[in-house]
């Protein structure tokens, strides 16, 4: 069964990642928002959960998962192991006697639960001390509501949760308005500074990038540069040493991790390295999503006639202005790349524009226009579905 995953990360107060809200769905016609809860639905849910395993689509994180008045009646729940999921009731169940009993018992079993798109009316007062997270629209819900929201909540001992941030101004305003956990795409655009200037240590960063995913790079010339940097040697042992490659036996030297990888292998990792460099002061799944990015496209490129490094690369960079708060014109100025990355990155066409795309709908769950871009580029959904999660595996084995 092919499986499409859209996580959507959600954040502390530090910037740190909490966990993700997962959205699923099992191809074409199978919108995980257009659930039933009958027992084909529920059929549905398990397989697809236990056939791809949830701690591998989170990689081992706090996975948000939306439920069905009929799924939470169901138990359907209780299929997951309680310390790795938190269940999120949709804005649309009431709190009904049925419900509530449901989520005692689910409580009772030590699950956490999660309101989402709250609003407030009397109805909640015997749910909401079972309640560990409230999540509310941020930008729908004017100010004032908010505030108000906020009054009715603070009895409880629930967290609250900031849905749709998509700027720091948001992050900040949310943060100062009392929520502890954020959720949206924030982190992935540029925080707005004034006179900001790129520190020479991430230039260095990005011109070490470009050059070693030259064609013509020397290869004994790659081994000292490596050799010479304490931080890069001790994370392409550790790197090659993870469950990702399942050696038998360690690699011990930069010798034997060039051979096993090969001269391209080790440039996409000295890449990663000094992308997760850029990024040291921005959320760590900035670098995260580069990384998955990346890895996507460069598996779509034999399949699209495409340079697969050159794809490599196009994921790569294609968060840099947020990791660098710069324009993307600016710094893809600044670097050597080729002019279908430029133009894939800065005026998004060309040949690379479309790829592109692809994987940011994934990432938003956008299924109408993954379906458009997938059809577009001949794509057929079993590869999209693996190429996916082996993104989220190579991501999650490379330790920023």
């Amino acid at each position: 069964m092919d499986v499409f995953v859209a996580r959507q990360p959600i954040f502390t107060r530090k910037k740190k990642l909490f966990g993700y809200e997962l959205l699923f769905r099992s191809g074409m016609n199978n919108a995980f928002p257009e659930l039933d809860g009958d027992v084909a639905t529920s059929n549905l849910l398990s397989s697809s959960f236990f056939s791809v395993g949830i701690d591998r689509i989170a990689g081992g994180r706090k996975s948000f998962i939306n439920f069905t008045e009929a799924l939470l009646l169901r138990g359907t729940p209780a299929l997951f192991p309680q310390e790795m999921i938190m269940v999120e009731i949709l804005e649309d169940i009431r709190p009904s006697a049925e419900i509530i009993r449901a989520c005692r018992s689910l409580k009772s079993q030590g699950y956490t639960l999660a309101l989402d798109d709250f609003t407030f009316d009397d109805s909640f007062a015997e749910l909401l001390p079972l309640i560990d997270i409230v999540k509310i629209d941020f930008r729908q819900t004017p100010q004032a509501e908010i505030r108000s929201l906020l009054d009715h909540l603070r009895p409880f001992s629930c967290r609250l949760l900031a849905e749709k941030i998509e700027s720091y101004a948001e992050f900040n305003r949310a943060r100062d308005t009392g929520f502890d956990l954020f959720q949206g795409y924030f982190f992935s655009r540029p925080e707005v500074l004034k006179n900001k200037d790129i520190p020479q240590n991430k230039l260095t960063m990005l011109r070490l990038i470009s050059e070693i995913n030259r064609s013509e790079f020397d290869v004994s010339a790659l081994e000292k540069l490596i050799s010479r940097d304490v931080a890069v040697s001790y994370k392409l042992l550790k790197y090659l040493n993870s469950a990702y490659f399942s050696r038998l036996a360690p690699l011990k030297s930069i010798r034997q991790a060039i051979a096993f990888l090969g001269e391209r292998g080790v440039k996409l990792f000295v890449s990663l390295v000094a992308t997760s460099q850029l990024a040291e002061d921005k959320p760590d799944e900035l670098v995260r999503m580069s990384i998955i990015r990346a890895r996507f496209l460069e598996q779509l490129g034999p399949k699209l006639g495409l340079d697969g490094g050159e794809l490599f690369l196009l994921g790569l960079f294609s968060l840099i202005d947020a990791m660098l708060d710069n324009t993307m014109d600016d710094l893809v100025g600044r670097l050597p790349v080729s002019e279908a990355i430029r133009r894939a990155l800065v005026e998004r066409s060309g040949p690379l524009a479309a790829p592109l795309s692809l994987i940011e709908s994934c990432e938003r769950a956008d299924w109408s226009a993954v379906d458009r871009w997938r059809q577009q580029l001949q794509v057929d959904e079993e590869r999209l579905s693996v190429m996916q999660l082996d993104a989220i595996d190579w991501a999650d084995s490379y330790e920023t």
